[in-house]
């Protein structure tokens, strides 16, 4: 009898030191108390917020840059198109005067070959009068270089093309120059408009964090929402920011 009260003994005295009084239990404290995961979801509410709403703001500035330069361009093209025009109007005029031209100028070397100083001199004259009243600007430097480089057309003047085209081709190159603009500053946009989608899911996970009653899935889905603003906010750092625009300078944007 004595042993067997011996043996309980041990054994209630084992039981009792395996398990923590209850006192010692509730004496302990969670570093994520619920009070403390509030105010910390409330913080990232807030930054998601102000995050959101500059990726909005930003996003609508290259929407904006990419209307002008869409304008432009098109403005651009269109002038770009009617001097393009004109000058082939100009072009072939110019070459139509030249055929003409030509022809006295096939006279003058018969007259040369034969001889005739009379006839030479007329023909000259012919010529002369020609130029004056039905050369261009273009034209006149094209024959002035034809003659004095022993030539037989003054279109091939190197440049010559450039004279009547080059001014048409420069605003088309500009226009389209404006047209890539435009489209990058839609891909930007585009972008930032992701980036204000993915913020609005990291609210959404933020805002369903209290519906959850056991602290380890408020945790988890807190966590979740944290990799989406960290993810958002990085990318939206890689994306530029439209042209002409002054971090420091919040309150004036300048194109």
């Amino acid at each position: 009898m004595t042993s067997q009260k011996s043996e309980s003994a041990k054994t209630e005295t084992v039981k009792s030191g395996d398990t923590p009084p209850g006192n010692a239990l509730k004496g302990r404290k969670s570093i994520l108390t619920t009070k403390r995961l509030e105010t910390v979801v409330a913080v990232l509410l807030g930054v998601t917020t102000l995050l959101s709403a500059w990726a909005t703001w930003i996003g609508s500035l290259h929407g904006g840059i990419q209307s002008i330069n869409f304008t432009k361009s098109n403005n651009m093209a269109s002038r770009g198109t009617a001097e393009y025009n004109l000058s082939m109007q100009m072009y072939l005029s110019d070459y139509m005067a030249w055929n003409t031209a030509k022809e006295y100028y096939y006279e003058l070397e018969s007259a040369k070959a034969d001889g005739d100083q009379t006839k030479i001199a007329l023909i000259n004259e012919k010529i002369e009068a020609f130029k004056k009243d039905n050369l261009s600007e273009n034209l006149a430097a094209g024959v002035k270089w034809m003659e004095e480089n022993n030539e037989d057309s003054p279109f091939k003047m190197p440049g010559m093309t450039e004279r009547y085209f080059g001014s048409a081709q420069e605003k088309l190159e500009q226009s389209q120059e404006l047209l890539e603009e435009g489209m990058r500053d839609n891909t930007k946009g585009d972008s930032y408009n992701l980036v204000t989608v993915i913020y609005s899911l990291t609210l959404f996970l933020l805002g369903i964090v209290g519906t959850f009653k056991n602290m380890p899935n408020r945790i988890a889905v807190m966590l979740i929402a944290v990799v989406f603003l960290v993810f958002a906010v990085i990318y939206m750092y890689t994306i530029p920011m439209p042209t002409g625009f002054a971090q420091m300078d919040f309150f004036e944007f300048k194109k």
